[in-house]
């Protein structure tokens, strides 16, 4: 079965400001490589060899950088622009021309890094759309089931819930035809929702009432990388489960598992760890750095470092403070 993956990576993410000013969200790394690049290769695991890419804000840089990470010659690889950004059935629907020859189509949210069954996902007889209980479904789209387990009603981030079930951003979608003909109406016919965006789940009602058939499939977790909090949660968690090399020695310094640095690193004096992810020609001297990710060609000087995120090419030197900078920037504390 020909499956493409979609994957929307056209928004802002003001959340991650001041990050986000000079790179793309899908491009911030966590545990040693950006969230696109934990997305990408997962895909690729579960055999998907088709992907297109809807790009927007800073889309240059994600285009290179996926030509330039992943030149696999057994891949295809598309990138559609979304102008302007008016939600994520409009970013489905500008790729629909990508979509024409696809058995089934994928969509991955850009942002998200998922605990999932994918190959069970993409082995159901039905269309699937990955689920999880939650306490609070309102910042969601929402699902109530039928007595078969089919999908009966979704709703985008309703005020009154009728389920807390909600749908957390991966859609693997048979009916491609359906997908795109609801999109069309959807879109030409104007019909936003109430936040002025024109909505997937939308979409996927109207394939519902049209008699498409769509079941759940359960997702274990998933790690919304949009705000550093769950940013540095998500390199914690995704840490503990890459295996470092044995030994990291560097003068000086201890190490406290699990912690990614990049091998052209220069430490002295220093103790990294836990949950530390360093990103390449990095250079810390007599400092402490724990639960941070620090970004290429960073510098830290007689700094103490505690649930922070570094941006590239950023120096700081002085005592310890809780800081979240984005890249080029210089802070010395020292003075």
């Amino acid at each position: 079965m020909k499956v493409k993956a979609v994957i929307p990576v056209a928004g802002v993410g003001t959340m991650l400001r001041p990050h986000t000013h000079t790179q793309p969200k899908p491009l911030i790394p966590v545990a040693g490589k950006p969230i696109l690049g934990h997305i990408i290769e997962r895909l690729h695991q579960a055999g998907i060899r088709d992907f297109v890419f809807v790009i927007g804000y800073m889309g240059e840089k994600i285009e290179e950088y996926v030509r330039n990470t992943y030149p696999w010659p057994d891949v295809n690889m598309e990138f559609v622009v979304q102008s302007p950004r008016e939600g994520l059935g409009h970013a489905i629907w500008v790729a629909k021309n990508s979509l024409q020859q696809a058995e089934e189509v994928l969509i991955v949210l850009g942002d998200t890094i998922f605990d999932v069954d994918l190959e069970s996902m993409l082995r159901s007889s039905h269309s699937t759309v990955g689920v999880h209980s939650v306490d609070d479904p309102r910042d969601f789209g929402v699902v109530a089931l039928d007595a078969d387990g089919y999908i009966a009603h979704v709703v985008e981030k309703p005020k009154i819930p009728k389920s807390n079930i909600a749908m957390v951003g991966i859609y693997r979608i048979k009916e491609v035809k359906a997908l795109v003909e609801s999109l069309d109406e959807m879109i030409n016919g104007g019909a936003r929702g109430e936040r002025g965006e024109y909505n997937l789940t939308d979409a996927l009602m109207r394939m519902i009432k049209m008699g498409v058939q769509i079941r759940t499939h359960e997702v274990d977790n998933w790690f919304d990388c949009g705000k550093k909090e769950t940013l540095l949660e998500t390199n914690r968690i995704l840490l503990e489960r890459i295996k470092s090399p044995a030994t990291l020695d560097f003068p000086n310094t201890v190490i406290i598992q699990p912690v990614n640095i990049a091998p052209d690193c220069q430490i002295e004096n220093a103790i990294i760890g836990p949950n530390v992810a360093i990103a390449s020609h990095s250079v810390i001297q007599n400092s402490i750095v724990r639960n941070s990710i620090l970004g290429a060609y960073s510098q830290l000087d007689s700094i103490v470092l505690d649930g922070s995120v570094i941006g590239n090419d950023a120096s700081l030197k002085g005592k310890s403070h809780h800081v979240n900078i984005g890249d080029n920037t210089e802070i010395d504390f020292s003075i």
